[in-house]
């Protein structure tokens, strides 16, 4: 080989080398974000649902949401299943 297919060479290797590394450290990073990600997705659900909670309670203690919501009930009860 000359010397010119030898740098060819080396700067080759030394762009792949490079190239790994950071393509290493881009996947842990991006790992550590689906974490984080996981962990804000799960509060954002359980405000959702205290927030849930918080209508239904509003909503049975207004005189028209508590007249419905015990119409439903009972129409539901009433109804029956069907197979």
């Amino acid at each position: 080989m000359t010397i010119a297919e030898w740098i060819i060479m080396v700067i080759l290797s030394v762009t792949l080398i490079i190239f790994l590394i950071l393509g290493i450290i881009l996947i842990a990073k991006l790992i550590g974000i689906t974490k984080e990600a996981k962990k804000i997705i799960a509060t954002g659900q359980s405000i959702a649902d205290k927030t849930d909670d918080i209508v239904e309670n509003v909503k049975d203690m207004t005189s028209i949401g508590g007249v419905v919501k015990t119409f439903t009930d009972k129409y539901v009860s009433n109804t029956p299943k069907k197979k």
